[in-house]
């Protein structure tokens, strides 16, 4: 394995659109998805509409890298070898003396099986409608630094590819909000409804690809032929197409998406693709640049490289750490930090983590990133430089 990236050796650049290439006002959404919840479960379920008062603090609660064990009701956040750091029951923090009493000091039983599939309709309930009205509330407009890249990479002679599993009308009421109306015109090939992660690890008897008549699903294709907008699919087809574009028989593709479910670890493990995981939890950390990190002339350096950013994204006083946490019961030991399972996932199966497009939007093609495979350390893939949690000596990172 070689120890840098660039994406100038990439024949093919694909993008996730939820935030990846549309990146959501996160407080105002936040807010949405827990009313559109709460609206549901009062009036569908007949819960108390108590529910519907969001406490101030409850959104620290939210926390992604969570999993949810179905047969105790609990939440729970994993080390990277499958032991339980922290748990709670319901919204309710579970004491270190409850996790052991439950999980022990031992790999959770079901953590080697650890999956979801996630269904949705995207006309009905309280969300989609409401972006669709009021898309300046939620939805970030793309910078013109990352647009001007896009045609940048379009210009090089790469295949750009734009894979979400939203539907194709909420597709295209996102892309012309954050890209503009001629958002096509920055991809070669579109694929909506592409119910990742299956897109990645079906066959294509078992998920052909679908041409759109007025956003509606047609008969399905026997194989892929020419670029143009699809919906359904998997990623053997898309590949025996990019094969022909290209004219290569292994074309390098990188994939550019923000969940290590859907994008990141099947576009690893099933199309062993290179994948750029986008991680906005890198953005409430303060940059901190080791002193021994290789450095890029100047006139290579990204939009983050040097400067302190501010934090938007806070640590949960609820869950601590996405990254590392202490070993419940074990405080007042020796060496109890242990890294998260998230943590270990993204060194496994993310080529490079960044917080943003725009984070790598003004450095040139051939810049070279290191791997995260390149060597033993848990931090070299990290862009612009690795969480504060993750380097040494490091203690104001709330841990209790």
């Amino acid at each position: 394995m070689q120890q840098h990236f660039s994406l100038a050796d990439c024949d093919v650049v694909g993008f996730d659109l939820d935030h990846t290439l549309c990146r959501y006002h996160l407080p105002q959404s936040a807010r949405l998805i827990y009313d559109s919840f709460a609206q549901y479960l009062v009036t569908e379920k007949g819960y108390d509409e108590d529910l519907l008062i969001l406490a101030p603090d409850s959104l620290d609660f939210c926390c992604k890298g969570l999993v949810l064990d179905i047969e105790e009701g609990n939440f729970v956040k994993l080390a990277e070898d499958g032991t339980v750091l922290r748990a709670s029951h319901g919204t309710k923090s579970m004491t270190c003396e409850e996790i052991l009493e439950i999980y022990g000091r031992r790999e959770w039983k079901h953590f080697n099986t650890v999956s979801g599939m996630v269904s949705r309709t995207e006309d009905c309930g309280t969300y989609f409608p409401e972006v669709k009205n009021h898309p300046d509330k939620y939805l970030q407009r793309c910078p013109e630094s990352v647009k001007k890249w896009l045609k940048q990479l379009k210009n090089a002679g790469k295949i750009l590819l734009l894979i979400t599993s939203s539907h194709s009308d909420y597709c295209r009421l996102l892309c012309e909000h954050v890209l503009g109306n001629d958002f096509e015109e920055y991809f070669d090939i579109l694929i909506t409804n592409a119910l990742k992660p299956g897109f990645f690890s079906h066959t294509p008897n078992q998920r052909p690809f679908r041409t759109l008549e007025n956003d509606e699903e047609q008969e399905a294709l026997l194989s892929l032929d020419k670029p143009g907008w699809y919906s359904q699919g998997n990623s053997i087809q898309l590949f025996d197409l990019l094969k022909k574009m290209t004219g290569k028989l292994d074309p390098k593709v990188v994939y550019f998406g923000d969940s290590m479910h859907s994008d990141i670890f099947p576009a690893r493990h099933y199309s062993n693709w290179e994948t750029v995981f986008i991680l906005e939890e890198l953005l409430g950390d303060k940059v901190t640049v080791p002193a021994k990190a290789e450095s890029e002339p100047l006139e290579k350096k990204g939009k983050y490289e040097g400067d302190q950013l501010k934090a938007p994204y806070f640590v949960s006083k609820q869950w601590g750490s996405f990254f590392m946490d202490r070993v419940p019961g074990m405080e007042n030991a020796e060496e109890t930090l242990v890294h998260t399972w998230s943590c270990k996932c993204i060194s496994t199966y993310s080529t490079i983590a960044i917080p943003s497009l725009e984070a790598i939007a003004d450095l040139p093609l051939d810049y070279r990133f290191t791997r995260f495979s390149s060597n033993s350390s848990a931090t070299a893939g990290y862009y612009p430089s690795p969480p504060r949690a993750l380097l040494p000596n490091e203690e104001s990172v709330t841990m209790k």
